[in-house]
């Protein structure tokens, strides 16, 4: 029996290790070759000399397992080497069907004491190296798709956040780029569908490097795996690159410690209507400081259900 994958090509970046090492992992599992991509850097804040270790160890790892795989190591966030990877994958595999967007730092500081390099430092990786790599793979697949006048295999994983929905006091960077993450993907989604392309976002939870300070205070259990493993993610990415994932587009899914769930796009809460041609500054406060009153004060425009974690 084939592997769902079987025959087709992704790229992983941010692969060396954690989410991407593990996403990287499965999808080889499942049949696919993969260009796994990590620019090296030893610090989670993007600090340190860039180095091909974390990338060509994941490589390896699944060359050692019977797969098909090489390292690149340039930086995403970089037009000219995002564009690089994408041709690596066509040079190498022939075609490119898949793409996951994983890479990412952290620059953590309050609003009022984030310098411009912090704020920029992250946007630039999270959100402008999602878009990077987004542009030449949807370059790839229209070029494809004219060429066959029809469409095409192409499926993106982009990583998001609870952060852009909850919020995150320490984290404004993060947490704006994860919300573009988010817009990108749905923008996407509805561009590249009539090319037979999907596009759809994941809001993980799992323990790594860039989540360590998070998740100090949940131990990890005695016996079983961890609900926090990057190893539970990996699975649904898996899934939504696959051909049985051809009806989901334009999706955010949150996903953790054996949990799945597919989050709504905001509803409504509440409407008022003048009674008058415009609302009057007197109308707005009749209305909206009463509602506003009734609510828990501190709370976003978002009530963000909180998903346990289970546990073996």
């Amino acid at each position: 029996m084939s592997l769902p994958l079987e025959g087709l090509s992704a790229v992983v970046t941010g692969a060396g290790r954690g989410l991407g090492r593990a996403e990287a992992l499965e999808l080889a599992r499942l049949g696919a070759a993969v260009v796994v991509n990590d620019y090296g850097q030893p610090g989670r804040d993007g600090s340190g000399e860039a180095c091909e270790g974390p990338a060509e160890e994941v490589a390896a790892e699944i060359r050692a397992a019977g797969g098909r795989a090489v390292a690149h190591t340039g930086d995403v966030a970089d037009f000219a080497q995002a564009h690089g990877l994408i041709e690596l994958a066509v040079a190498e595999f022939g075609r490119l069907d898949v793409l996951v967007n994983n890479a990412g730092i952290l620059r953590d500081r309050m609003v009022f004491s984030m310098s411009e390099n912090e704020w920029d430092a992250v946007i630039r990786v999270h959100l402008k190296g999602h878009f990077n790599t987004t542009r030449f793979a949807a370059a790839h697949w229209r070029a494809r798709s004219k060429a066959a006048d029809g469409p095409v295999y192409g499926r993106i994983v982009n990583t998001s956040s609870e952060a852009f929905v909850a919020g995150s006091a320490g984290q404004p960077n993060y947490a704006a780029a994860k919300g573009g993450i988010v817009g990108l993907t749905t923008s996407t989604a509805l561009a590249l569908a009539k090319y037979g392309v999907t596009a759809n976002a994941i809001c993980p939870r799992a323990r790594t490097r860039m989540t360590e300070d998070v998740f100090a205070g949940l131990e990890r259990p005695e016996q079983g795996l961890d609900p926090l493993a990057p190893e539970h993610v990996a699975p649904l990415v898996g899934y939504l690159v696959s051909p049985a994932a051809a009806p989901v587009n334009g999706q955010l899914l949150v996903v953790h410690g054996g949990l799945v769930a597919i989050v709504e796009r905001p509803r409504v809460h509440a409407r008022f209507d003048t009674k008058q041609d415009a609302f009057t500054y007197e109308e707005l406060d009749a209305v909206l400081t009463p509602h506003f009153a009734q609510r828990p004060r501190g709370e976003t425009f978002a009530a963000v259900e909180v998903l346990g974690l289970r546990h073996a």
